[in-house]
């Protein structure tokens, strides 16, 4: 079932959606070459803190995870497409890093992505964070009243597949609000005019995520969490909680 949010359930999530805009600044702000992905989910875990917020990854443990989620922040590096967990790993220049990250605050969550290089980028990175980024763009143009879920899948798949992309099989978007994933599911592709309609009040997470190698196959690491792309090639994130209005898609974590 689809919940509807009051303007003032939105102005709330939008408090959360900014403590996330804070704190993934502040952990891209950090990352460098030498610096741990562990230390880089503590700097996540200080922006909860000082905001009075939790975190809705800590302790998640969805149907297909073998155990809770141990950190607050997704880190996933090169060949990881979502879902990587931190650890004792230093970042090394060239690394293509996405990071991940959820806040609950005063009951209502905000969830946002996004990616980036640590130190000297390739050319062929900076394309796949881009056409992430535009795909974004494009599924967040496309979420307006009267529109359908098809359209925002429809626009999103479009500027992967155009860009020669791989989208991973069976993963996109999702409804947001009191829990972090509630309905309705968001695909990266699909057909235009099909699927829910959207209606003022809806909230949705749109996340694009594209594989440089063109396949859309994954695999779990052993960790049970972290999604890695199959034929070893690189990937990209980005993530936007926006709420359907009938002024037009706001945007609840900019930053």
């Amino acid at each position: 079932m689809v919940e509807l949010k009051t303007d003032t359930s939105i102005d709330a999530m939008y408090e959360a959606g900014q403590v996330v805009a804070r704190a993934l600044t502040a952990a891209r702000q950090a990352a460098d070459v030498g610096v741990s992905l562990l230390e880089l989910d503590e700097v996540a875990h200080d922006v909860l803190r000082e905001a009075g917020a939790t975190s809705p990854f800590l302790g998640y443990r969805p149907s297909f995870a073998p155990t809770p989620f141990p950190a607050v922040l997704c880190v996933s590096v090169n060949d990881a497409i979502v879902h990587g967990v931190p650890d004792r790993y230093r970042l090394r220049d060239g690394d293509l890093v996405s990071i991940d990250f959820g806040a609950e605050l005063g009951g209502w969550v905000g969830d946002s992505a996004l990616s980036f290089v640590v130190g000297t980028p390739r050319a062929a990175d900076l394309r796949l964070i881009e056409t992430a980024e535009r795909a974004l763009a494009a599924g967040i143009e496309a979420a307006v009243v009267g529109n359908r879920i098809g359209d925002i899948a429809h626009a999103i798949g479009t500027i992967c597949r155009g860009a020669g992309y791989g989208i991973p099989d069976g993963f996109g978007g999702h409804g947001i609000g009191r829990r972090m994933h509630e309905d309705p599911g968001v695909p990266n592709e699909g057909r235009p005019g099909r699927g829910m309609r959207l209606r003022h009040g809806m909230v949705l997470a749109i996340e694009p995520m594209v594989v440089a190698g063109g396949g859309d196959d994954f695999h779990a690491a052993p960790d049970g969490w972290t999604l890695k792309t199959n034929d070893g090639s690189r990937a990209a994130h980005a993530e936007h909680t926006v709420a359907i209005t009938d002024s037009g898609p706001r945007i609840l974590t900019a930053r």
